[in-house]
């Protein structure tokens, strides 16, 4: 894939150029700052970004405000986030919007290189993945929704679906068929009250609804 990467770290950035050249992906553009990613974004029209979330002036939101910024400039924009804590400001608005092709890790999984590749393809295919540990910390927000309808094998599949895995995949995870999926996806929808809609856009509600529960 062509990929642009925004990190203000020069030792990191260049860092994951190398692991990604290593991997076979062409790196267009290697930027260190919000303004930078979507100048390069509008340039390039890279197949995924990976974006770090702090970035100067102030090493607070600048990469997720410029990923939310590129999106809605290029909506094809595919981005992969990396941040060293969860940072909620801006993050439902990237992952709300329903198009799909978002990831969300912690910088400490880029150290699992099979696992910040797989992740990469999968963001790159239009995928929405998520770091289970920013799961789990987007959880403790504690809103009371219908998720809690669900029961916990419902549960493990959505939980999966968060982390972007398809439904071939959550049957191996869960060692259940393709129809045991496709039948706690269809309870999930239901409970979750989404009406029938394009596959991938319901997944993404239904994600989002997870982690606001």
């Amino acid at each position: 894939m062509r990929v642009v990467v925004a990190e203000d770290s020069v030792l990191l950035r260049e860092g994951i150029v190398r692991l990604l050249i290593e991997a076979g992906h062409e790196v267009v553009a290697a930027v260190g700052d919000g303004p930078a990613l979507v100048e390069a974004i509008a340039a390039h029209t890279p197949d995924v970004a990976v974006v770090d979330v702090r970035m100067p002036p102030s090493h607070t939101d600048e990469g997720l405000r410029a990923a939310v910024q590129a999106r809605r400039s290029a909506p094809g924009t595919k981005v992969l986030v990396l941040s060293q804590y969860v940072e909620l400001a801006y993050a439902d608005e990237l992952l709300a919007d329903g198009r799909g092709g978002v990831g969300y890790l912690l910088k400490d999984a880029v150290v699992d290189v099979d696992g910040f590749l797989d992740a990469l393809a999968r963001v790159g295919s239009g995928a929405t993945v998520l770091d289970p540990q920013v799961i789990a910390q987007l959880m403790l927000r504690g809103r009371r929704d219908p998720v809690r309808t669900l029961t916990p094998r419902e549960r493990e599949v959505l939980e999966l679906m968060a982390q972007g895995y398809s439904n071939t995949a959550i049957g191996r995870a869960l060692v259940i068929g393709d129809g045991a999926v496709e039948k706690h996806i269809g309870n999930i929808f239901t409970k979750l009250d989404l009406a029938p809609d394009a596959d991938q856009h319901r997944r993404v509600l239904a994600v989002l609804a997870y982690l606001r529960s």
